[in-house]
């Protein structure tokens, strides 16, 4: 391709994502839609100003590894541990009751045996793009049903191995042994090099690449240990971005994730767009216009087929309705991988090739139906819930404070009673209402998302204090205008030690929210038992400065429990000696 040809359809693509994605989210109906109408508009099948979808779509492709890097980077090994039941669980049952019943169904519908369960394997994947990017638009990765699409959708990328492998066990000529000994070793001890990588040479070269003090050679190491990463993963057959989420969670203590994240990020937004385009225009409208009933009535079915496993996999791990609807329609869609794995089938002779146009079109279609599912959720919950537009902030404050409950009141009080102008946003419509009817001006918005914080002026604000209730929502906003307005000051509320613990590692000085009303109680209680005032208040602020030292001494060590549980007693034995010197003739 030749550089005029290169930056045509660069401008192309750039075009068609400027002209379309705003509409459609203006629209409420998502940005994924907007570039799955933007690509199938440019392809092949409709104005025809890209010829060859197929080359870009490979490209675009790593903008799904790219985002679960940085998935990855926000998660800590232990974190991962904790989601090994649904890993395994859920996502397990996923894949094997789908498999299962789209095979069974296609049955009915008169495909082979052979045919069917390879449909069933491709309908059991679902879009890492899609879902994911859905899931991080609504703020909902940390919900319930958030946390369970993301667990199936990394077993989905586990599966890979074995799935391979029954394609060349049903093809009708065999291809090759469908137990590979080797493959599978090299598998493990890529993985295996990659986490021992990980721990010892990548910081170190990392530290050398931010003492040059060059942005964009770290930027340049950040992609390249990405593709590396990417490359090694796919030499031997597994999915790159469970490789890349894999590097990006044995990372994600590290000091320079937050550098990692702001260099990704950019380059991971503009090529998931490309993704979704790409994906667009692989729609073939001649196809869909020729069998439109088979087609749509296809899709409709597998759509239809998924929700509900996905919401009765919900019922039985005893989920709210609100979070089987949020896992059942965020994986609804056939992913990516099924294009691969009819590709796979089609060169094995296991699938004709109009069944494999077919099944093309019904997995485009597929993706084109999840962004309107997610608008009709949006809808449900808005009618269910009670839940509201946003209100529009028209004031510009030198303070913001994000959650205006029991604990933001205090804060907020205090400030306006010394005349300092405050911008005060809480996410619960009811205690908006409540607090306007005492005369307080507040607004109803969830102050970790973007859009909310620009308007409310977080760039010209001097103090940003975050007193909302939710642990990962508090540690959202922490990370965003760190990141984004690392000048703006913040004061952050702690419900727990472990929360406290996240907001040290972004350099903050955490407030945990009822360690000085208990100290006050602790206090009282040395009185009554026969202390004098000033001896109690002594033992108090003593015990306050060792509980900071000993706050500050496990947090690094917060994940291993044997070596934490070793400081936390020797932690109270220097603290009652300590007391013992403080007051010696007790």
């Amino acid at each position: 391709m030749d550089t005029s040809t290169f930056l045509v359809q660069a401008a192309i693509y750039l075009s068609a994502a400027i002209l379309l994605v705003p509409v459609f989210k203006r629209l409420g109906l998502g940005s994924v839609l907007g570039y799955l109408i933007a690509g199938i508009l440019i392809g092949p099948y409709a104005l025809k100003l890209i010829a060859d979808p197929e080359h870009m779509l490979h490209f675009a492709e790593f903008g799904v590894v790219l985002m679960l890097f940085l998935i990855g980077l926000e998660l800590e090994s232990q974190k991962v541990w904790e989601l090994r039941k649904l890993l395994f669980g859920l996502g397990g049952m996923q894949v094997i009751f789908t498999i299962a019943l789209v095979a069974m169904i296609a049955h009915l519908l008169h495909f082979s045996w052979r045919e069917a369960l390879i449909i069933g394997m491709g309908v059991a994947m679902s879009s890492t793009a899609i879902g994911l990017t859905a899931l991080i638009e609504k703020k909902q990765l940390h919900t319930q049903g958030g946390q369970a699409a993301f667990a199936t959708l990394l077993f989905q990328d586990l599966s890979v191995i074995p799935l391979f492998m029954l394609l060349a066990f049903i093809a009708p000529h065999k291809m090759a042994s469908g137990f590979d000994l080797l493959a599978v070793t090299k598998s493990v001890a890529v993985i295996l090099a990659i986490v021992v990588a990980s721990k010892t040479i990548l910081r170190p070269i990392m530290r050398i690449m931010a003492q040059t003090g060059i942005r964009e050679v770290f930027v340049a190491f950040s992609l390249l240990l990405v593709i590396g990463v990417s490359l090694a993963m796919e030499s031997v057959g597994l999915s790159m971005a469970l490789g890349t989420f894999l590097a990006g969670v044995l990372l994600a203590d590290s000091e320079y994730r937050y550098e990692l994240r702001l260099d990704i990020e950019p380059v991971k937004g503009l090529l998931l767009g490309l993704f979704f385009i790409s994906v667009g225009m692989t729609v073939d409208l001649s196809l869909v216009a020729a069998q439109p009933l088979v087609i749509f009535g296809f899709a409709l079915l597998v759509v239809l087929t998924k929700i509900l496993v996905l919401m009765g996999l919900g019922w039985l791990f005893r989920y709210p309705l609100r979070d089987k609807l949020l896992f059942g329609v965020s994986l609804s869609q056939v992913g990516e991988f099924a294009f691969v794995i009819f590709g796979v089938a089609l060169g094995q002779e296991s699938i004709s090739r109009d069944t494999y146009n077919i099944l093309n079109a019904v997995v485009a279609v597929s993706m084109l139906i999840t962004p309107v599912l997610l608008l009709l959720y949006d809808h449900f919950l808005m009618l269910q819930c009670g839940e509201r537009p946003k209100d529009a902030i028209p004031e510009n404050n030198t303070v913001i404070i994000a959650g205006f409950g029991r604990f933001g009141q205090i804060v907020g009080r205090v400030l306006m009673a010394k005349g300092i102008t405050t911008t005060l946003i809480d996410n619960d419509p009811n205690q908006v209402d409540l607090m306007r009817q005492f005369g307080w001006r507040c607004y109803y918005g969830d102050a970790s998302r973007l859009d909310v914080l620009e308007e409310a002026g977080i760039a010209e604000a001097n103090l940003f204090v975050i007193a909302v209730n939710n642990s990962a929502a508090a540690l959202a906003m922490a990370k965003l205008v760190k990141e984004r307005w690392p000048g703006v000051r913040m004061v952050a509320r702690a419900r727990s030690r472990t929360d406290a613990f996240d907001l040290r590692d972004l350099d903050l000085n955490p407030v945990r929210e009822t360690f000085y009303s208990s100290l006050e109680a602790a206090r009282q209680a040395l009185v009554v038992m026969g202390e004098t005032s000033a001896a109690a208040a002594k033992i108090i602020r003593q015990f306050e400065k060792h509980d900071h030292e000993q706050l500050e001494a496990t947090r690094k060590i917060r994940h291993d429990r044997k070596a934490l549980s070793s400081v936390m007693e020797q932690g109270r034995e220097d603290l009652k000696t300590l007391l013992e010197l403080e007051n010696p003739n007790a």
